[in-house]
């Protein structure tokens, strides 16, 4: 596959693989795309998955056909693009190794060795001629590790985007884009929208017409499309209006309420997504929860406590900063009920949600009390007349970057006493930035 006269795609798919990272189902595979670009000097973009070393070495050899090769520009040190590059200095000795300090830090951890006689060290702003095309670097840390450089080629103005633009799915599959980049994106880089926002402003300095990233297609048409999807997802703002309705329930009595709730938004023309946590992919649900503005969770006191997959489901969106929605619960219980006070409050440290005036109450089954309070909540949720409980933070949030590792810190004030999470230093190595 030629993406430009001199780029050429030399990446593989994986049909073997069932759980991606160990927890994401991809039922169409993965792709681990790597790039190869020819000019007078040649460069090889990102390696790939350890199991398809010999197929990627045997797609670099037909493409430089006896050409030397001058670098392997190494962006993201996550083994599905890093694991064969101890394999490639064995194939191309003389090959030097470009990447950021930080990735050659975890190139010791991982392979024994950080190649100090090939490294070619860079950061913000380095650039790498190979000829006519002139490479140049931007760091993206925490998207999604903290040594994450882009590159962009201003000959052939394209972008490789290490993580960002990726998505599930092989190469050789057809599927809907946003499906699968939306829950790739939310599951493995959600928790980083600031980070990812930078990124977005850097990248809105460049001329770009063409996106390689490493998994997924090439992307060279309406880009601006795909843009906008990643500022909608990392700015955390709802893509869609609808409900989402999250449920878990034991002998089908929440289950009923969920059905009749999920019936009356609808009638009321409310677009609606129900999701029962204890046998969807947890990823789609996660997904859905992020997608819509709404999002009601339904749940049974269990163990004076809630259900585990509930619990389990709101860790993965407070984890991931789900906020701008609006949040309503239904609680059962045939005791002491406690489902609704316990869901609210492990959303205590999220921001800017807004939660629904009326809550549901179901002692054991529905009667009309409670049915009563499903009516309510259904016409509540699809006027859209949601009171705030909870009063988002007011003022501008100031957002504070390190300038080691480049994670950012959002608030009024930066903490003295506040340590970077990834670089484990200090408030002093922190600047303000617009």
């Amino acid at each position: 596959m030629y993406i430009s006269n001199d780029i050429r795609y030399i990446g593989v798919n994986d049909h073997k693989i069932d759980l991606f990272e160990g927890q994401y189902v991809v039922p169409n595979g993965m792709a681990y795309n790597s790039y190869i670009i020819m000019d007078e000097k040649t460069a090889v973009m990102d390696s790939v998955d350890g199991n398809f070393t010999q197929e990627w070495l045997d797609k670099i050899a037909a493409e430089l056909n006896g050409r030397k090769l001058d670098y392997l520009v190494v962006q993201h040190m996550e083994p599905d693009h890093s694991a064969s590059i101890l394999d490639f200095t064995k194939a191309y000795p003389e090959a030097k190794i470009v990447s950021s300090s930080k990735a050659f830090a975890m190139m010791k951890n991982f392979f024994g060795t950080d190649f100090a006689e090939k490294q070619v060290v860079v950061n913000e702003g380095s650039k790498l001629c190979l000829g006519k095309h002139e490479l140049n670097f931007v760091t993206a840390p925490m998207v999604h590790w903290p040594e994450v450089i882009m590159t962009y080629d201003s000959t052939d103005k394209v972008l490789f985007s290490a993580d960002a633009f990726g998505k599930f799915g092989a190469l050789d599959v057809e599927e809907d884009w946003a499906c699968e980049a939306r829950r790739y994106y939310i599951g493995i880089v959600g928790k980083y929208g600031s980070q990812v926002q930078a990124v977005l402003r850097k990248a809105a300095k460049l001329d770009i017409a063409t996106i390689c990233p490493l998994h997924g297609p090439v992307l060279s048409e309406n880009l601006g499309y795909y843009i906008n999807l990643y500022d909608i997802w990392s700015s955390y703002r709802p893509e869609e209006e609808g409900v989402v309705i999250a449920y878990t329930s034991i002998y089908g009595n929440t289950k009923k309420a969920v059905m009749q709730l999920a019936e009356q938004l609808e009638a009321k023309g409310c677009k609606v997504v129900v999701n029962d946590l204890a046998r969807c992919d947890w990823a789609e649900a996660v997904e859905d929860a992020f997608r819509y503005s709404k999002l009601v969770l339904a749940t049974t006191t269990y163990n004076a406590d809630i259900f585990p997959f509930m619990r389990q489901f709101i860790d993965h969106l407070t984890e991931r900063n789900f906020s701008n929605r609006t949040v309503a619960f239904i609680e059962n219980g045939t005791w002491a009920p406690v489902a609704a006070k316990i869901m609210k409050g492990m959303f205590e440290k999220s921001k800017e949600l807004t939660f629904a005036e009326n809550t549901v109450k179901i002692m054991s089954a529905l009667n009309a009390e409670s049915s009563a309070q499903l009516a309510a909540l259904a016409e509540e949720l699809a006027a859209g007349s949601i009171e705030t409980v909870e009063e988002a933070p007011k003022g501008p949030s100031k957002r504070f970057e390190c300038s080691v590792c480049g994670y950012i810190y959002e608030g009024e004030t930066l903490p003295e006493d506040f340590v970077c999470p990834i670089c484990q230093l200090g408030a002093e190595v922190f600047e303000e930035i617009e």
